[in-house]
């Protein structure tokens, strides 16, 4: 629980209010109550700021005319993520202490910092490093000369093949598997041939990784995840994929092998990368996309069709099956149509 004063300390924010009030919840603006804290960001939800009854309001300055009497508010120039900080505060991850549980198999060649907590049923396996403040949660295996770096935490289940390399502070949800083999094989005549993976993943600081995400190890050379990267769940990272900095991948995105994603790009979810190729740095691609070409400029980038109604999704499937044949007849009247205006 803060006050209100405690608050506009922490965030740098304008007080308009009882400094003394106390809030100890997030809550939505229509939903919220008393010792709950609600934030806007947006013009459409200014009839909810009015009605509130939360105790304090999160906003911009060209909000606070449309607060109701009474609400206490806190003057910030992002109140999103005012939001994400104080939720943060007000929800503190449990500390589940320091050490090894019972039930946990740690082997005498690993090493684990005085200051983790290896939970029920892990397996930390030979030359696997565990570094300050870790907390692996129940049921993880953290593979042979895995390295989790300082302040990492591993939810639940969540599998780090060998050899991996987790940065510091670094958050992963149940069901993630990092450097389990790529989609590697050679055809012999007709029988597939497995290809040894003998890459590694890096990844670096400061990366969320959302539940049942798949991150695969590099065929020859590393997979690599650079710092700040977030990813949802249920994304595929395939063999020797590189993101850069700070980019934000949604659900359901696939990267096919040794894709190259630059800095500070966000790919919606259920996109599609085609491997090989490269994405330029501040690139944003719009939902369900599939990204088959290198894209070397910034921007705003989407492929696919719209939503249609089944008879007309019908009706345009049968031309589009017909575009080829109509491009070509319509360059013959044009080359018609320029000869006799020559003529």
């Amino acid at each position: 629980m803060f006050s209100l004063a405690e608050l506009a300390e922490r965030l740098g924010a304008r007080l308009l209010g009882e400094g003394e009030r106390r809030v100890s919840r997030v809550a939505t603006l229509d939903s919220a109550g008393e010792g709950d804290i609600a934030f806007i960001t947006h013009k459409r939800y200014r009839n909810q700021l009015a009605d509130t009854r939360a105790t304090a309001v999160l906003l911009t300055e060209a909000d606070v005319e449309f607060a109701g009497e009474g609400v206490q508010a806190l003057v910030v120039d992002d109140p999103h993520l005012a939001y994400a900080q104080v939720a943060a505060w007000l929800n503190p991850q449990p500390d589940e202490g320091r050490g090894v549980h019972p039930s946990a198999v740690v082997d005498a060649a690993a090493e684990v910092h005085a200051s983790a907590w290896i939970g029920p049923q892990c397996v930390i396996e030979a030359g696997a490093v565990i570094g300050a403040d870790c907390r692996i949660g129940p049921g993880c295996v953290v593979g042979r000369d895995a390295v989790i770096g300082e302040g990492g935490r591993l939810v639940a289940n969540v599998t780090i093949c060998h050899g991996s390399r987790i940065g510091k502070r670094v958050m992963i949800h149940p069901g993630v598997v990092i450097g389990a083999d790529g989609f590697g094989l050679a055809n012999d005549q007709g029988r597939w041939v497995k290809v040894p993976q003998v890459g590694r993943v890096l990844i670096g600081d400061d990366v969320d990784i959302g539940a049942n995400t798949t991150i695969d190890r590099g065929a020859i050379e590393d997979t690599v995840i650079e710092d700040g990267v977030k990813i949802d769940n249920l994304v595929q990272v395939a063999h020797n994929v590189r993101i850069g900095a700070h980019s934000a991948i949604a659900g359901c995105a696939g990267i096919a092998g040794s894709a190259r994603i630059g800095r500070h790009c966000a790919l919606g979810g259920g996109v599609g990368v085609v491997g090989h190729l490269q994405i330029a740095d501040n690139v944003v691609v719009t939902g369900m996309s599939m990204v088959s070409h290198t894209i070397t400029e910034p921007g705003v980038y989407s492929s696919g069709t719209p939503l249609q109604e089944n008879a007309k999704w019908h009706r345009n499937y049968v031309r589009f099956k017909q575009l080829d044949d109509m491009a070509r007849r319509l360059k013959r009247l044009e080359k018609q149509l320029d000869e006799k205006n020559t003529g």
